[in-house]
């Protein structure tokens, strides 16, 4: 093939004077008016005054079939609550408490492996349903009629990097996409000022780091946004600098230029990602301050949060939970919340994870969590948009029934519980169980892909059907073995 100056990427400056001239001959004079139509008012409104759809990869799209919900909000209970100690009980652990345990155990994550050791809060049952919650949720047990409670949640790994990935991405390392990116890749966003994916980072980032939010092999809009509820600028460079007017005219330009080179990299998807994002930022400016500003909610609602509670913890867990449920009213698709560290008890990436001090520990995240996660159901429900949304309160995995230490429990991926709230499941419903101490599924056993799969499935997308081609493989979020778990669906 003769050589082409035109395709060798250094032979050519990426912009001539000669185009800059040709460009910006007539560019200049459309300046004002491309910033004239960026505007809501003009760029939002068709001919015969009806919304014009959204275009580009954040761009609403049909599920595949009628969904049950339309958006997630996902608590992640960092560090490895224990299921024994909260929507578990286990009698048996009472009876014979101190005794050795009478069935060979796995090798755990530090192998100081001790007696069986009960729980140190008492079970009470809530509501019509009757679910078992420990003296540890209160709150939540005030909810209980509303939660689908799983026992039988399993994951292969003990370490919490890779069980963060795993129960995030549905792989154990980095570099495959988080559940968050998977569902705006299916659906895009109702709401084109913000992001799709929206994780509120006031608390630590799980072990594993930032890419267990990440958008992997997906485009990169698909990535997960920080915002940051209680900082004066919840976004980073939110704020503008310039008058807006000289900032649309800047970026217009940019635009323009951004294009020219799209068209050369023969829209290369990273580059496509790069132009969108730049759109996203500009119009979230004010979209992201108007969320994040409380100031119109109730007393009443401050308060069914926890934002006036003593503890600093709780008001920040329920400064979360309620910017949460402003997300979701405004039409994004997928919320995380980030577990706040409580009073030393743990590390900020994981704070459930006891070791030592197990009574102290949980006692704190509890306490944090409880009362803003209970509102949150209570406020959705209020509002009409539990029906439509999906909560999930979770950890990467759970805890021993026998004692670490004096006072701690280790890693057990071997049987842990999660509970879920929202469209389309069983309420006040238990399923699911582990055996007599706790240890291991012994009914209904299932996988964080098949809780992949049911969250896909819940959402009106075919868990099967939703792929995406890299290094030559169709990889998909519940992979080749997760499907949804049909027992708690209504």
């Amino acid at each position: 093939m003769p050589f082409d100056p035109r395709h060798h990427p250094g032979a050519r400056p990426f912009l001539t004077r000669r185009e800059m001239l040709r460009q910006t001959s007539t560019g200049f004079g459309w300046l004002a008016l491309s910033a004239l139509m960026a505007d809501k008012a003009y760029a939002g409104l068709g001919q015969a005054g009806g919304a014009v759809a959204a275009e580009g990869p954040l761009a609403a799209k049909a599920p595949d079939f009628p969904p049950k919900v339309k958006n997630v909000i996902f608590c992640f209970m960092s560090g490895g609550m224990s299921h024994v100690d909260s929507f578990d009980p286990k009698p048996r652990l009472a009876a014979e408490a101190g005794e050795p345990m009478p069935f060979q155990t796995e090798r755990t994550m530090f192998n100081q492996d001790g007696n069986i050791w009960p729980s140190p809060w008492e079970f009470t049952h809530y509501g019509s349903s009757g679910i078992p919650v420990s003296a540890l949720f209160p709150h939540t047990g005030g909810v209980a009629d509303e939660l689908t409670v799983i026992r039988s949640m399993t994951a292969p790994f003990m370490e919490h990097a890779q069980a963060n990935f795993y129960f995030h991405c549905g792989m154990p390392f980095t570099g495959f996409p988080s559940m968050g990116s998977w569902v705006t890749y299916g659906l895009g966003t109702e709401n084109q000022n913000l992001p799709g994916f929206v994780v509120l980072g006031s608390g630590g980032i799980p072990l594993g780091g930032i890419n267990v939010f990440g958008n992997g092999f997906l485009p990169a809009v698909h990535q997960g946004s920080l915002i940051y509820p209680e900082h004066a600028q919840p976004l980073h460079n939110v704020s503008p600098s310039e008058t807006d007017s000289r900032q649309r005219a800047r970026l217009s330009l940019i635009d323009d230029l951004d294009r020219q080179f799209l068209q050369r990299t023969e829209k290369e998807s990273r580059v496509e990602a790069a132009i969108d994002n730049y759109e996203i930022a500009y119009r979230m400016q004010t979209a992201v301050p108007e969320l994040t500003d409380l100031s119109g909610e109730t007393e009443a609602t401050k308060k069914l949060y926890g934002l006036d509670s003593p503890n600093a913890s709780t008001a920040a867990y329920g400064r979360q939970c309620l910017v949460a449920r402003r997300l979701v009213e405004r039409g994004v698709r997928f919320v995380e919340l980030t577990m706040v560290g409580t009073d030393g008890m743990g590390q900020a990436a994981n704070p459930w994870d006891q070791h030592t001090k197990l009574a102290e520990g949980h006692a704190a995240n509890a306490l944090t969590v409880d009362q803003p996660v209970a509102g949150l159901v209570k406020d959705l429900k209020a509002r009409g948009l539990l029906d439509e949304t999906l909560v999930i309160f979770s950890p990467e995995f759970g805890r021993t029934p026998f004692v670490q230490g004096t006072n701690g429990r280790d890693h057990n991926p071997y049987g842990f519980s999660l509970w879920m709230a929202g469209g389309g499941l069983k309420k006040g419903f238990i399923y699911g169980q582990t055996d007599e101490y706790g240890y291991r599924v012994v009914e209904n056993s299932h996988t964080v892909r098949d809780l992949h799969a049911t969250v896909l499935h819940l959402l009106g997308l075919d868990y099967q059907g939703l792929t995406y081609r890299f290094g030559g493989r169709d990889f998909r979020l519940a992979d080749v073995d997760g499907h949804p778990i049909r027992g708690i669906l209504a």
